[in-house]
């Protein structure tokens, strides 16, 4: 039987795939990063079986002798990349699982659009405090952004991170999309139109990163893999030199291979993954708000003394390092449903954030004030991980009668006899 003859792109492309990865640079490179990952070779337009490893550098040019043009692998951290089955349930799936990279997959019909986007990802990873970022060449038209794994907290409100995949990624990629739109609308219609009062609001859906492909066992072209259309490489390049990227230096030919997994500090990404839950949870919960306020009545306390607050806000009042935003959304919420006059609210917001270390922006707090006043009062979250992720949940013994702050107050503030005739039976 005659082969089907090659087509041109095909043709190109094995004309320097054995002389390309038969470099040791290159294969070393391949490997390092294929630690505990599963891996998939693609045959130009059929990927190799899986689950797949590679256990040798040398594994990379014995596949390539047998017809592979490029290598893919896994965000997802595997104990043992070859156990995977699609006969695992979530279960076991998490048992398996080590961990996760975040891997933001940039992608346009326009490489200027998608370095406007990565410029933008990188310089919102940095103000959340992420400090070491990898990026690298798609081998197309875009760009792939790695956080590691070793930057999250291995634990969040009792949760393992690496059994929350794909969705706290997901959170996190969709919390992005939103904080850098306005940004990315503004400066692709600067660059494309010549009046800029007419904004292109189009432009996120042509290149912002798209989370389905943030699933389980979803592959990734590796570092310094080619890319079978353009028979370029997917090359390392500098996070502070994306503007300056050409093409031409994704050529194969030239490519000097540097590391794609930058050296994370441990936790550097917390406040990015906190901010994202948050962002998240507020997001998620307006349908339940407007269920909850046909229901929900705020009560009016005459007499407020902080002597009735429970534990949690005594804590959260004496001041905040970390957690202070979610900590000012709990303040708000529970002022608000005791019935504190709004004069008195802000000024005890004030004082609290000058016992801050540092405190919040001035116009951070009016906007959340001018936000929550808009809308009818609602109750602060319910006594659970919310308060220990900032590590103001220590529980007393009126703590377990209880299920919100607000109940907490409410029951101290109106039931001061109970309390004392009880005290005084016991003596």
């Amino acid at each position: 039987m005659d082969q089907k003859p090659l087509s041109y792109r095909e043709q190109r492309i094995r004309k320097i795939t054995q002389l390309y990865y038969s470099r040791p640079d290159i294969q070393k490179t391949i490997f390092d990063f294929s630690k505990n990952r599963e891996i998939s070779p693609r045959y130009f337009e059929g990927f190799g079986k899986r689950p797949d490893s590679l256990q040798y550098p040398g594994d990379i040019l014995a596949m390539v002798k047998k017809g592979a043009t490029s290598f893919h692998c896994s965000e997802e951290l595997w104990e043992d990349p070859l156990k995977l089955s699609t006969d695992l349930n979530e279960k076991q799936l998490n048992e398996l699982r080590i961990g996760w990279d975040l891997l933001i997959d940039i992608d346009s019909k326009y490489i200027d659009y998608s370095k406007i986007s990565a410029e933008l990802i990188i310089n919102l990873l940095r103000f959340h405090g992420v400090k070491n970022i990898g990026i690298k060449f798609s081998g197309s038209k875009g760009f792939h952004i790695i956080v590691p794994f070793k930057a999250f907290p291995k634990k969040v409100y009792e949760s393992k991170t690496s059994e929350m995949f794909p969705e706290w990624p997901r959170i996190i990629i969709q919390y992005i999309i939103e904080k850098v739109k306005p940004q990315l609308i503004e400066k692709i219609t600067d660059l494309e139109r010549p009046n800029k009062y007419v904004k292109d609001f189009e432009v996120p859906k042509q290149v912002m990163p798209d989370i389905i492909l943030v699933s389980s066992r979803h592959l990734f072209r590796m570092p310094y893999s080619l890319h079978e259309k353009t028979a370029l490489a997917s090359v390392v390049i500098d996070k502070n030199k994306i503007s300056e990227f050409q093409l031409t230096d994704a050529d194969p030919l030239k490519a000097k291979p540097k590391n794609f997994m930058p050296d994370a500090e441990e936790g550097e990404a917390r406040e990015l993954l906190m901010q994202a839950l948050d962002w998240y949870r507020e997001i998620n919960k307006e349908q339940k708000e407007k269920r909850f306020e046909s229901e929900f009545k705020p009560i009016k306390l005459d007499k407020l003394s902080e002597q009735n607050f429970p534990p949690c806000i005594k804590k959260i009042l004496n001041g905040m390092v970390d957690g202070k935003k979610r900590a000012l959304f709990i303040l708000i919420n529970l002022f608000r449903s005791v019935g504190m006059e709004r004069e008195e609210l802000e000024k005890r917001i004030e004082d609290w954030n000058k016992k801050n270390n540092p405190p919040l922006r001035q116009g951070y707090i009016a906007s959340q004030l001018n936000w929550t006043y808009r809308k009818k009062p609602i109750m602060p979250p319910n006594c659970n991980e919310y308060y220990k992720g900032i590590g103001v949940c220590i529980p007393d013994d009126f703590c377990k009668l209880v299920k919100n702050p607000v109940n907490y107050v409410i029951r101290k503030s109106t039931l001061p006899h109970k309390k004392t005739k009880k005290f005084k039976n016991n003596k």
